[in-house]
């Protein structure tokens, strides 16, 4: 290879010249001559604007494919290693049809999202349609519930569609839309556009009865005395 050095760097200049990039040049060549020996071959070589600027379109234009293909790549590896956590906790759903767990398991969530100072009823709120999702299905599955006590509530930013909210929340709850109350918008957002376009604002579930919620409210308190 270093005999023909002196014909490849004759040629890369030549490519140079003409407006071409290192990348290309290796391309052309079809050698895999190092970028710091091409820089160093073309570093003194005049080149005029017209062709400077048609290099560093090239360049900037290659540097977002490479962006591009790299969240790609990015996105996909992602994808796999959600999907590899969600395979190795399929078996944790099924533990769910065992009433007791998933009681204790609805417990642990409402005391971590639901409200604990009202006594006649429960109040649970989540922007994640999965946490509501869940919420409701093990009090539905853990207890004998009344689907006529449940209440619902969305709470949005002002520049959200309510119609679109509430239909979107009805799907989730599976909650008529008679037993829905207004929807209430944060005053605070007037004017401020939401930056997630994802977001679907709060959902917030009334159900009222003082037994479950008196019920949830002492199963950890069971659990530690029987553990301490």
């Amino acid at each position: 290879m270093r005999s023909n050095f002196g014909l490849f760097k004759t040629k890369a200049i030549k490519l140079r010249k003409s407006g071409k990039t290192y990348g290309e040049i290796q391309n052309i060549i079809g050698v895999k001559i190092p970028k710091s020996t091409l820089s160093l071959w073309c570093n003194k070589i005049y080149i005029t604007n017209k062709i400077k600027k048609i290099i560093d379109r090239k360049i900037i234009e290659n540097r977002k494919k490479g962006m591009e293909i790299a969240q790609i790549i990015n996105k996909e590896k992602r994808k796999k290693y959600l999907k590899s956590i969600a395979d190795r906790n399929k078996k944790l759903a099924l533990s769910l049809r065992n009433k007791d767990t998933a009681k204790i398991t609805l417990a642990t969530l409402y005391l971590r999202e639901g409200a604990k100072t009202r006594s006649g009823s429960l109040m649970f709120g989540n922007s994640d349609p999965y946490i509501i999702s869940l919420f409701l299905y093990l009090l539905r599955f853990c207890y004998n519930i009344d689907e006529k006590k449940f209440r619902c509530t969305v709470q949005c930013r002002a520049s959200q569609d309510t119609i679109k909210l509430e239909k979107f929340w009805r799907k989730i709850t599976k909650i008529p839309s008679s037993q829905f109350y207004k929807t209430r918008i944060d005053p605070r957002t007037i004017g401020k556009p939401s930056k997630k376009l994802n977001y679907k604002g709060v959902c917030r579930i009334d159900y009222f009865s003082a037994d479950i919620f008196l019920d949830l409210m002492q199963i950890p308190k069971t659990i530690y005395k029987m553990g301490s």
